[in-house]
């Protein structure tokens, strides 16, 4: 009896030889849009484009017509957000916002409040630095989003995680750091009164 030798595993295609998405194009055609709008093409160009764009099969083809354009800003690039309580406190949500990849809160005398709950976010992570000194820091994310509070000094104040630890796939991780202060950190998921808002109002904000 012979052995046959096992069959090869087939390699991963490049990563230019992949399949292009709806979303894949449609990021391409804002691009060029923007960068004609800019002056950097002109109009017919931006149409014989354009047309290659909508009908582009793989990232490779899709890479060719940005290749001479500036690279736009991603996410990650977005600078932190700064949230600082002072005497009368700060918030950042319920509504709809622009999620960076840092998150930085000072609870100050008045305290803070930072509220994910309706916002669109398609980082693999987002770091909060929350410092609840005098009042408190308190954070409120959606059911499907867990929380790493591994990083956390909970302080004189204190750490509640009242977060539960099932992740919806696609959804970041929310990774809490800093320091719980005299005031203390509370992470958590929308209480009754909040979900009954979220169920009543869903396009709020």
């Amino acid at each position: 009896m012979t052995v046959q030798p096992p069959e090869p595993s087939p390699r991963p295609a490049p990563s230019g030889a992949l399949r292009a998405s709806h979303d894949d194009r449609e990021a391409v055609v804002e691009q060029l849009r923007d960068a004609a709008a800019e002056g950097r093409i002109d109009f017919d160009e931006l149409d014989a484009r354009l047309e290659q764009a909508l009908t582009a099969k793989t990232h490779a083809e899709l890479a060719v017509l940005t290749a001479d354009l500036p690279r736009p800003p991603s996410v990650e690039d977005r600078p932190a957000l700064v949230l600082k309580g002072g005497l009368y406190g700060a918030s950042r949500g319920p509504g709809r916002w622009e999620v960076p990849g840092r998150v930085v809160a000072h609870g100050g005398v008045g305290g803070v409040r930072v509220d994910f709950t309706r916002v669109e976010c398609r980082l693999p992570e987002v770091v909060v630095e929350a410092y609840g000194e005098t009042s408190g820091v308190t954070i409120v994310i959606p059911d499907a989003w867990v929380a790493d509070t591994s990083g956390m000094d909970p302080g004189t104040g204190g750490l509640k995680d009242e977060t539960t630890t099932d992740r919806l796939p696609g959804t970041p991780l929310i990774r809490l750091t800093g320091s719980g202060g005299v005031g203390g950190v509370v992470i958590r998921h929308p209480n009754r009164r909040e979900r009954r808002k979220l169920h009543s109002n869903p396009t709020d904000g």
